[in-house]
């Protein structure tokens, strides 16, 4: 049971080391990482329901994900091809690209979730009373 147990938690070090070094290397995961900040912050001054909250865990989610898997594929592609290769540039121009459609549906969920909520609360700030 014990090596059970030490694996698993050798397993997990790998995966916040793979996590360490996207954050540590890939500059667009300091914007997600900001940007997750600002989104965390302002659904809980906003006091979103539990089914917004999902909704913004799953799509945070989503981008972080597809930066992982994009920088997971372009080492993957400068290992097998260090030189230029005209293939190599389409592989990691499709990846980005992915990271770039899933930051895009962020974006819109977060305006549909957040913005409502957020437009009354500060519109009402204004409002004579």
């Amino acid at each position: 049971m014990s090596t059970f147990l030490l694996s698993r938690i050798r397993s997990f070090g790998h995966a916040f080391s793979g996590w360490w070094h996207v954050a540590r290397t890939q500059r667009n995961a300091w914007i997600h990482i900001g940007v997750t900040a600002l989104v965390l912050a302002v659904s809980f001054w906003l006091r979103l329901d539990a089914r917004d909250w999902a909704v913004i865990i799953l799509v945070t989610a989503m981008v972080f994900i597809t930066e992982f898997l994009n920088t997971a594929l372009e080492v993957v592609v400068d290992l097998a091809s260090p030189q230029q290769n005209p293939l190599a540039k389409v592989a990691k121009d499709v990846a980005a690209g992915a990271v770039l459609l899933a930051a895009i549906t962020a974006v819109l969920v977060g305006l549909l979730i957040l913005g409502p909520p957020l437009w009354a609360t500060v519109s009402s700030w204004f409002v004579a009373r």
